[in-house]
């Protein structure tokens, strides 16, 4: 096996070579980093470094698991993950069927621009443009009133912030994700729907039979990561977006690392947190692999 490695590296330099930079980005900011998650076993001073603090052992993970916020930070971080998995993660899949539906190609780049660059603006600006436009004098409150219905501060009502978040979210990244679909599509052997046609299949029946099985494995395996990343809820947009009066449904786990760490200064049990997500984040992804593997055969390794 290494000989054979080493003849594929000789055959194939230029491809390795194009490769370190990757490698070197995930080994000096992904694994060289894990080095510090040590200060979650201890009560860290940065005077007396990784090394010289005292060891505390999982006293961070049980103050944790026994303080006021813990059941609120996983409610809301699984919570918000849920409404992503079951609104967010089909729009994309939504989408891309129905351009592939489009066979005028003027009109089919065009939906594909316009959904395309939400995603390449800054999340900063997303933000700001969300706030102004779920504010009480905002576009949507203009509408609201114009059907006869009350003005309201979207993000000041805890119950509004979930659907905010998520429905932003899907209006952002929407067209970025059709991209994978769109590509799984052109997979898809022609002689299948010309099979479906003679068979009498519609272009309902098509995409039932043919397109969506022929991108069920894009699917699973997009999944699977998705599912990976269940506990992970992005704190940027979240800190962006919320405030003391919505902490009851947005704060999610990685906010409150950023409260506690970069806020009050308790590095120990932020990194202690930190890590309990990953473990989580990481059993989730293991667990949907390996059931996508006993039921349809595919997964990721």
């Amino acid at each position: 096996m290494k000989a054979g490695l080493l003849l594929d590296i000789r055959k194939n330099k230029l491809l390795y070579v194009m490769l370190l930079p990757v490698l070197l980005y995930y080994v000096v900011f992904h694994y060289a980093p894990m080095y510090g998650a040590m200060i979650a076993f201890k009560d860290f001073s940065p005077r007396l470094g990784i090394w010289g603090s005292d060891w505390v052992g999982f006293a961070h993970f049980k103050d944790f698991f026994t303080g006021p916020y813990f059941w609120r930070t996983i409610k809301n971080t699984v919570l918000i993950s849920l409404y992503e998995l079951i609104f967010g993660f089909p729009a994309p899949i939504i989408l891309a069927l129905l351009l592939n539906e489009i066979k005028n190609s003027i009109f089919k780049r065009t939906v594909q621009t316009v959904t395309y660059m939400p995603h390449f603006i800054s999340l900063v600006v997303i933000c700001g443009i969300v706030k102004d436009f779920t504010s009480s004098e905002g576009l949507i409150n203009d509408v609201i009133a114009w059907f006869g219905g009350e003005r309201s501060t979207f993000l000041l009502e805890p119950e509004l912030f979930r659907s905010v978040y998520v429905s932003s979210g899907i209006w952002q990244h929407i067209g970025w994700g059709t991209i994978i679909y769109l590509a799984a599509l052109t997979g898809i052997d022609p002689e299948q729907y010309e099979a479906a046609r003679m068979d009498g299949a519609g272009r309902w029946k098509q995409m039932l039979h043919v397109t969506i099985p022929g991108i069920m494995p894009t699917i699973v395996i997009l999944l699977i990561l998705e599912m990976g990343r269940m506990m992970n809820v992005g704190f940027e947009k979240i800190i962006l977006l919320y405030n003391p009066s919505t902490y009851e449904t947005a704060d999610v786990v990685s906010s409150y690392v950023y409260r506690v760490g970069l806020q009050d200064f308790n590095y120990s049990f932020s990194s202690a947190v930190g890590l309990f997500n990953s473990a989580v984040n990481f059993t989730l992804l293991v667990f949907s692999n390996w059931l996508s593997r006993r039921l349809n055969d595919t997964s990721l390794w």
